[in-house]
């Protein structure tokens, strides 16, 4: 595999603008953990290799467990998310496939009945914000490892 390009060099302030938007998305007040299993799913769903490694290596280091990790992609069949953590996966899926339905107001509803208006700003940010990293990285032929290749 062979990177395309270094985006970070080649083109700084577009990298510190992705910087920014990932900051500021990361003080809004989610949870740590929840944070990074909308950065999980968002990545599955794009097939950004690089993020999907970046991401749960990270989760791993917030003490998930190798069973939950597992199985993000199917969260809806299993037991092991809470009814908040379904809200947000949900979200991010919409958010991330928008132009298939849009955010349905059952899925808005579902939402707002576990995160308050604020709350729901950061949710969509997170999104956003590694929706855009994964475009970048895809973009630029990113794959885990590539800046120690």
């Amino acid at each position: 595999m062979k990177l395309r390009m270094n985006h970070m060099n080649a083109n700084r302030a577009g990298f510190q603008a992705m910087l920014a938007l990932e900051e500021a998305s990361k003080k809004m007040g989610l949870d740590p953990l929840l944070y990074e299993l909308i950065k999980i799913r968002a990545s599955q769903i794009n097939g950004c290799s690089f993020c999907l490694d970046m991401h749960v290596t990270d989760t791993r280091k917030l003490g998930e467990s190798e069973q939950r990790l597992a199985l993000i992609s199917v969260w809806r069949e299993t037991p092991f998310f809470s009814e908040q953590e379904r809200a947000a996966l949900a979200l991010t899926e919409a958010v991330t496939v928008i132009s298939a339905q849009g955010v349905p107001q059952e899925l808005y509803d579902e939402v707002r009945a576990h995160f308050s208006e604020s709350e729901v700003v950061a949710l969509v940010m997170a999104i956003n914000a590694i929706n855009c990293w994964n475009r970048m990285a895809i973009t630029t032929g990113m794959f885990p490892g590539c800046y120690e290749a």
